[in-house]
């Protein structure tokens, strides 16, 4: 990922103590963690999408009160595990069902990275006019990369990229979006939401398919995510 190493480097900077292994412990209990950053963007963007009534009835579902109106501060210190953050995104569903909960996700996601792109500056590179001028599919490469790179720098969420003749893989071992979830259903579709409007930003207004083909919850190996390198519109 040598392409999105580089625009790291150059738009984010080096991680801070916070990051994804280094600052671990730094947690009273040692898990796997989001930075506080990355959970107050899930947490703005649910309150964008639910309003703050909805959200606080699905934290106090989740046994999340404390995070009622007080969001984690805006930095890459670890603060919010892969439990809190599954069960959250997990109180959606059993609130609203599988349906309703996974069209929630879908626009909390897009939520997340419009969030995203204001917070982390790295974002904004993948809109300069000299990108648009590169081909479909080597943006594309670059976003996912992008994204990837933060996540893996800044989180525990660990993802692997792959690429198959018609699509670009998103894989991940340790998925904090469904973490010890039990589903019959893919269950993150926050992520994949987050991932179709990456690409719609990078394409300039195009539309992929994202589809979740293998969960953690339904007992597969990985979590992955399928994006079609071409575009529905």
């Amino acid at each position: 990922m040598r392409c999105a190493t580089f625009w790291m480097q150059n738009h984010l900077g080096p991680p801070g103590d916070g990051a994804a292994r280094g600052g671990l412990y730094e947690m009273d209990e040692p898990g796997y963690t989001f930075p506080n950053k990355m959970g107050r963007i899930v947490l703005l963007a649910l309150e964008e999408v639910m309003g703050r009534n909805g959200l606080n009835a699905v934290l106090n579902l989740a046994r999340l009160p404390h995070l009622s109106g007080n969001y984690p501060p805006p930095d890459f210190k670890p603060g919010v595990s892969f439990d809190e953050m599954s069960r959250l995104l997990g109180s959606i569903d059993e609130m609203y069902g599988p349906r309703g909960g996974r069209m929630l996700h879908l626009r909390a996601g897009r939520a997340c990275f419009s969030f995203g792109v204001k917070d982390l500056g790295g974002l904004l590179g993948l809109a300069d006019v000299a990108f648009r001028v590169v081909p479909l599919e080597v943006r594309m490469r670059v976003g996912i990369e992008v994204l990837a790179e933060i996540m893996n720098r800044y989180s525990d969420q660990q993802i692997r990229l792959a690429a198959e003749e018609e699509n670009f893989l998103w894989v991940t071992e340790h998925c904090g979006v469904c973490w010890e979830r039990t589903t019959t259903y893919p269950a993150c579709a926050m992520m994949v939401g987050l991932l179709q409007e990456a690409m719609y930003w990078v394409s300039g207004g195009r539309r992929f398919d994202v589809q979740e083909t293998t969960c953690l919850a339904m007992g597969d190996e990985t979590c992955t995510i399928a994006l079609s390198k071409v575009p529905l519109i």
